[in-house]
């Protein structure tokens, strides 16, 4: 557990959501609701006045919806990790998020266990990949190959296994090599594709087309 809990932000036009996770969030002691937002104005307002380490991110709000809220968070000096939550599985908002730079993404159907170990997961810099959920999510868009950055086989081979949701030491075991191996390729794919995390790195190299999923 850290030090201090991680400081969220939920940012939800419904005020029964906001409330539902508020509850849910702060009944951990690891976690603290430190604001709620009811459109994605004040979502980017607040997570530069607040600071927090995580903002959850509904993406149908009115005005500024989540989708531009996510693009104007992650441009902060010190962005936090944006977690968006839907209520549709395949909402094209979602793959627009993820493109951009959000961690991951958690139907708003989703039991309190499993948002709270989103919530987690993202804060300590890991992505939340759900590759059935992002296979049908970028095949809804078409493929733009030309300009793909140039990947060593190896690093396309990490790259595929990073988009079937494997860990680092996952693939390392899959591969034979050592996991600071993989943590290397794993820096080097993200840098080539100006990727922000490993969920952007899948998203852009499907569309790029170096990957399959």
């Amino acid at each position: 557990m850290p030090d201090t809990p991680v400081r969220v932000l939920v940012a939800d036009d419904e005020p029964l959501v906001r409330s539902g996770l508020r509850l849910i969030l702060d009944a951990e002691p690891d976690l603290e609701v430190v604001g709620e937002a009811g459109d994605g104005a004040q979502a980017v307002e607040l997570a530069r006045t607040l600071r927090p380490d995580v903002v959850c991110m509904d993406v149908r709000m009115p005005g500024v919806d989540g989708l531009r809220a996510t693009e104007l968070v992650l441009r902060l000096p010190e962005p936090p990790r944006v977690l968006v939550v839907t209520t549709f599985e395949h909402d094209g908002y979602v793959l627009d998020a993820l493109t951009v730079g959000a961690s991951g993404f958690l139907l708003k159907r989703a039991g309190a266990d499993e948002m709270v170990q989103a919530v987690r997961t993202v804060a300590v810099g890991q992505s939340l990949l759900y590759p059935q959920a992002l296979r049908d999510l970028v095949r809804t868009r078409p493929r733009a190959t030309a300009g793909a950055p140039v990947l060593t086989p190896r690093e396309r081979e990490v790259l595929g296994l990073v988009a079937q949701g494997m860990t680092n030491a996952e693939i390392a075991t899959a591969l034979v090599v050592g996991v600071e191996t993989v943590r290397t390729h794993v820096a080097s794919v993200l840098a080539k594709l100006q990727a922000r995390d490993r969920t952007q790195a899948v998203v852009l190299g499907y569309r790029a087309g170096l990957v399959e999923l």
